[in-house]
């Protein structure tokens, strides 16, 4: 098998998972794309379900704006990048308002999808969205702290570049208000000098 049917294979059995009772199906899958690059983001929301693919609604259009600024807009990233998340099913509501946040049983039940993914992909950059993601691979305390930088380090035993970035939430202003508007604007411009990115276009 090739590595796109070895992709095609893993996401129908991703599909089919039901390991996590309070996560809401279905089961949210980007394109099966043979690509150095992967974006990693939290967890679907509420309208993914519904329009079957990741970064959908409200904070996909933020997220494809940021991208389309450094010459890959949102077609081409879907066709060019392998979208994944930390977990793949709709948390539900927090009763205090916005989604809930997915447990550590959830993400580290789901984490087998993840690994997986980087095994077959074995990427050269990986862009983790939001600090959910972000602290899977790095340690975060302050958004201050990752964004804007470019870290090298040993992911499931392959060298990767991280490039975090914040969750373009419209709920969230970090990204909107200095530091967090600068700081993004480095991110991408690390991002756009990327080889693997550079290949993209």
């Amino acid at each position: 098998m090739n590595k796109t049917d070895l992709i095609l294979a893993h996401q129908s059995q991703l599909s089919r998972c039901h390991l996590c009772p309070e996560m809401i199906q279905p089961v949210i899958i980007g394109q099966a794309v043979v690509s150095e690059i992967l974006l990693i983001g939290q967890a679907p929301g509420d309208k993914e379900g519904d329009l079957g693919r990741p970064f959908a609604w409200t904070a996909g259009k933020t997220l494809f704006k940021w991208f389309d600024s450094i010459e890959v807009i949102e077609q081409g990233f879907r066709e060019q990048v392998y979208m994944s998340a930390v977990c793949r099913c709709f948390p539900g509501k927090n009763p205090k308002g916005g989604d809930r946040v997915p447990n550590k049983t959830e993400i580290a039940t789901c984490a087998q999808w993840i690994n997986k993914e980087i095994g077959l992909l074995q990427p050269k950059l990986i862009l983790p969205v939001g600090k959910l993601a972000i602290s899977q691979y790095l340690e975060v305390n302050k958004l201050v702290d990752v964004i804007g930088k470019k870290f090298r380090t040993c992911v499931n035993g392959f060298d990767v570049d991280i490039i975090p970035l914040p969750h373009p939430s419209g709920a969230s202003t970090w990204h909107r208000s200095s530091p967090g508007k600068e700081l993004l604007e480095q991110a991408l411009v690390l991002i756009s000098a990327h080889e693997s990115w550079q290949r993209l276009k």
